[in-house]
C-alpha cells in the first residue's frame, strides 16, 4: 500500500482555507511568507544563477509580499534587485506592508555595487538618493513610463503581481506590465501563478495572462498548475511546488484529484540487494498480427526496460521470427491462428483470427505458466475470431491485466464483462486514447473530450477498473473515485507506437509494484508508469527535436526517467519541466 502521501490538487478556495487553518494551527502568514520568499529565491539562484539585475514586479497583496521577501534574499546573495510596486506603498496592508518596510530597512544598509544605473524615469525611490549604487531599490510605479523604467536593464523578472484567488482579467498597471513582458525576451519567474491566470482554470491556455518561463507555487498545486500549460511557448518550462510549513492537516480537498508524479516514489527506492528476476514479475505481452509485429515488440522491450524480471511475447506464429529478432532477452510463445489463411492481392495476409482452442484449460494454463501480469492488445488486429478470442481470454484469465488497443476495441459494447471481473476482485487496467474510449462507451470523440475527467471517473467507478485516459494531461482514474493527473509528456510523443510503449511500462510496473499481498499498490504502480513514460519522452525530446522523436527513442531514455527525482536538492517538487542540462540536479 502507499507509504507516502499523494500530493493533493486544490481549488483556490481550498488553498485559502489551508492558509487559514495554518494560522489557526499556530503558523502565522508572515512565517509562511518568509518560507515562500526563501524558496523562490533559491529556485531563481539555481535556475538563473548570476548576479545581474532582477526586477520584482510586486502587487499589493501577499503575492507581492512573497516577491519582496525573495528580493531581499537575492540581494543578500549578491544580486542587484529592484522591487517595483505597482501602486502606492500607502495602500499596502498586513504582511505585504511589513515586507515592504523590511525592504526599506535592508536597502539603507546594502553595500554599494561597482556598477551604477540611472532609472531615467519618474519613479518614487525610497531606498537611497543614489539608487544606482545599491543592491536593493524600492520604487512605486504610477504609470507606464515608470514601469518601463523599472524594467530597464533587467536580466530576470519575478512576477509577483497577483496569484491564487485572483479572477481575470488584469487591469490597469498589471495589464500594462503583461503587455510589456509579452514583447520582452527577459526570463520571467511567476510567483504562485502567472499573473492573470485563474487558479481554478482547467484550460490549457489563458488569454491575457503574464508570460512565464518558470512558476514557483507553494504547499500544493492548484487546478491550473496541472491542467494549464503555464510556461507559454516553453515545452519544458519548470513548474515547482515548495513546502513552506503548512501543516499537513490543513490541506484538504474535495476534488479527489492528486498529482500522478507523487507515485514515482515507488521507483526511487533502491531494489533489494538480494533481488532476483523471480521477484520482479513476469509479464506476458499478447499482441501482434501479420504486418503488425512492431507493436508487441515495442511493448515487450518497454516492459523489459521498465524493470520486469521476465517478459514473454505471445504473438501469432506468422510473425514469431520477426519479434524474436528484437531483443535476445525476450522470451516468446506462439499463438495459433484459426485456419491457414490466404494471401489476398492488395490487402496483405488474411487469416481467420486467433484459434479459440488455445484458450481451453490445458493450453491456456501452459500459456500463463509463471506469469504475474498480462498486457494484451498491441497490434492484435480485429480479424475473424480475434475479438472473440480477446473476450474469452479476458473472461477466463484472473491475473492482473492491462488492456490496450485492439483488445479495447473487442470490448466495445461489452463492458459489462469488466464489472463481472471487478466483482471477483480482478485487477484490470485500461489504457485508451480518446478514439478507443469513444468506441468503448459508444460516444463520439468530441463528447469524450468535452468531459474527460467526469467520464474517466464514472467509468472507473462503475466498472471497478483503473482507467488511463491518454491525451493532454493523461488522467488515471481509480475504482474508488480518485483521479491522478499526469504532467509529463510533450508533442513529440504523438507518434505511432507510443501507446504500445505505455502498455509495456504499465505492465512492468504492475508486476513489480502492484501486488498488494506483498505490500504493493495498483494505483501507485499505474500512476508511476504513466509519469515515467511521459518523462522519458521529455528527455527524448530534449536530446533531439520534437518532430524527429520515435516511440522507441522514448524507451531509450527510460533510464533518465527512473534516475530522475521528483524532489530536487532544494526540496522543490517538480510538477513539470526539465533542468537546462536535462539532469535532475535542479529539476527533471
Amino acid at each position: 500500500m502507499r507509504q507516502w502521501l499523494a500530493m493533493k490538487i486544490l481549488t483556490a478556495d481550498e488553498m485559502g482555507a489551508a492558509d487559514r487553518r495554518s494560522v489557526e494551527a499556530g503558523v502565522p502568514v508572515w512565517t509562511l511568507m518568509q518560507a515562500a520568499g526563501g524558496a523562490l529565491a533559491r529556485f531563481c539562484e539555481r535556475r538563473f544563477g548570476g548576479t545581474g539585475l532582477v526586477v520584482v514586479l510586486a502587487g499589493k497583496g501577499n503575492n507581492g509580499g512573497d516577491g519582496m521577501v525573495a528580493a531581499l534574499r537575492l540581494a543578500e546573495a549578491g544580486w542587484r534587485v529592484r522591487v517595483a510596486l505597482l501602486g502606492k506603498a500607502s495602500d499596502l496592508k498586513g504582511d505585504a506592508e511589513r515586507a515592504w518596510e523590511m525592504l526599506g530597512k535592508s536597502s539603507a544598509s546594502c553595500e554599494p555595487t561597482s556598477q551604477k544605473r540611472d532609472v531615467g524615469h519618474p519613479v518614487s525611490v525610497e531606498a537611497r538618493e543614489d539608487i544606482g549604487s545599491v543592491r536593493m531599490e524600492r520604487v512605486e510605479i504610477e504609470d507606464e513610463a515608470g514601469l518601463r523604467g523599472a524594467l530597464e536593464g533587467a536580466g530576470l523578472v519575478i512576477d509577483a503581481v497577483v496569484g491564487t484567488g485572483f479572477k481575470p482579467p488584469l487591469r490597469g498597471l498589471a495589464a500594462v506590465a503583461q503587455g510589456l513582458l509579452a514583447e520582452s525576451a527577459v526570463p520571467v519567474v511567476a510567483v504562485d501563478l502567472p499573473s492573470g491566470w485563474d487558479a481554478d482554470s482547467l484550460e490549457e491556455k489563458a488569454e491575457g495572462a503574464f508570460r512565464a518561463d518558470a512558476v514557483v507555487t507553494f504547499t500544493a498545486p492548484k487546478l491550473a498548475h496541472v491542467f494549464g500549460h503555464l510556461t507559454v511557448g516553453k515545452t519544458f518550462g519548470a513548474v515547482v511546488v515548495a513546502e513552506i510549513g503548512t501543516p499537513e492537516g490543513a490541506v484538504e480537498s474535495a476534488t479527489g484529484l492528486t498529482w500522478g508524479g507523487s507515485s514515482k516514489a515507488i521507483a526511487e527506492a533502491p531494489r533489494a540487494i538480494n533481488g532476483n528476476k523471480g521477484r520482479l514479475g513476469h509479464v506476458l505481452l499478447v499482441g501482434g498480427a501479420f504486418g503488425k509485429a512492431g507493436a508487441p515488440s515495442m511493448a515487450s522491450v518497454a516492459a523489459m526496460r521498465a524493470g520486469a524480471g521476465l517478459v514473454t511475447a505471445a504473438v501469432p506464429r506468422e510473425i514469431l521470427s520477426i519479434v524474436a529478432a528484437v531483443a535476445p532477452e525476450l522470451m516468446l510463445t506462439p499463438l495459433e491462428e484459426q485456419g491457414s489463411g490466404s494471401r489476398v492481392q492488395g490487402s496483405g495476409f488474411e487469416v481467420g483470427g486467433l484459434a479459440l482452442d488455445q484458450l481451453e484449460n490445458e493450453p491456456l494454463k501452459a500459456l500463463l505458466k509463471g506469469v504475474s501480469v498480462v498486457g494484451i492488445g498491441p497490434g492484435l488486429g480485429q480479424e475473424g475470431t480475434t475479438p472473440q478470442w480477446v473476450r474469452t481470454f479476458v473472461g477466463r484469465v484472473t491475473l492482473p491485466m492491462v488492456i490496450d488497443a485492439d483488445a479495447l476495441n473487442a470490448l466495445a459494447g461489452r463492458t459489462s464483462m469488466l464489472k463481472d471481473a471487478a466483482k471477483k476482485g480482478r485487477t484490470i487496467v485500461l489504457t485508451p486514447h480518446p478514439g478507443e474510449m469513444a468506441r468503448l462507451v459508444g460516444m463520439t470523440v468530441k463528447e469524450v473530450e468535452a468531459d474527460r475527467m467526469g467520464l474517466a471517473r464514472r467509468f472507473a467507478t462503475e466498472h471497478g477498473v483503473t482507467l488511463v485516459l491518454k491525451g493532454w494531461r493523461t488522467l488515471v482514474a481509480h475504482p474508488d473515485g480518485r483521479v491522478a493527473v499526469n504532467t509529463t509528456g510533450n508533442p513529440s510523443m504523438a507518434k505511432g507506437g507510443s501507446g504500445d510503449i505505455l502498455t509495456g511500462i504499465v505492465s512492468a510496473m504492475l508486476a513489480q509494484y502492484g501486488d498488494e499481498s506483498k505490500g504493493g499498490d495498483v494505483a501507485s504502480a499505474v500512476e508511476a508508469a504513466v509519469f515515467l513514460h511521459g518523462l522519458a519522452g521529455d528527455f527524448a525530446c530534449l536530446a533531439q527535436e520534437e518532430h524527429t522523436v520515435l516511440a522507441m527513442d522514448t524507451v531509450g531514455h527510460l533510464w533518465q526517467a527512473f534516475r530522475a527525482r521528483v524532489k530536487d536538492a532544494d526540496g522543490l517538487t517538480w510538477i513539470a519541466g526539465t533542468a537546462k542540462n536535462g539532469s535532475r540536479e535542479g529539476g527533471f
